[in-house]
């Protein structure tokens, strides 16, 4: 389905345009993320420095692997999105779950940290998708 506001042989023209928020988010999951070692490692040390970042880069990876196969599905065929789209999350949460309790059952000091790194990398994520959605593309459409 084409952006609000493009024509469809505009859209399919600009190839790229599922993915074009993509690196915006990657930079800033890329600072969070190091922001976020570096008050781990001050405030618990290599555990939770590497905690931090890996909770972020959990949630990098999943995100950017859910943002680029729907984009495939959508560019093969929008009734695609759907069951890519469902199939998806529950590998995804059934893997996630599987590495937590695999974790966990290690006493890692790097736990909490982890979780925490999860919850602060959806929320950067997620905040500058918002962000992305409503400066950036909101000036493309009206173009």
């Amino acid at each position: 389905m084409a952006e609000r506001g493009v024509d469809a042989a505009h859209a399919a023209d600009d190839r790229g345009w599922r993915l074009r928020h993509l690196p915006v988010l990657l930079v800033a999951s890329a600072v969070v993320a190091a922001l976020g070692a570096v008050a781990g490692g001050v405030l618990g040390g290599a555990d939770a420095a590497l905690g931090v970042a890996a909770g972020v880069a959990v949630t990098v990876v999943s995100y950017t692997l859910t943002t680029v196969v729907l984009a495939w599905a959508d560019a093969r065929n929008p009734q695609l999105v759907l069951p890519f789209g469902l199939g998806l999350y529950a590998a995804k949460f059934t893997l996630l779950g599987g590495v937590m309790v695999a974790v966990a059952s290690t006493g890692w000091a790097g736990l909490l940290p982890l979780c925490l790194g999860i919850a602060v990398g959806v929320a950067v994520w997620t905040g500058a998708h918002i962000w992305w959605i409503s400066t950036v593309h909101k000036r493309r459409t009206r173009d």
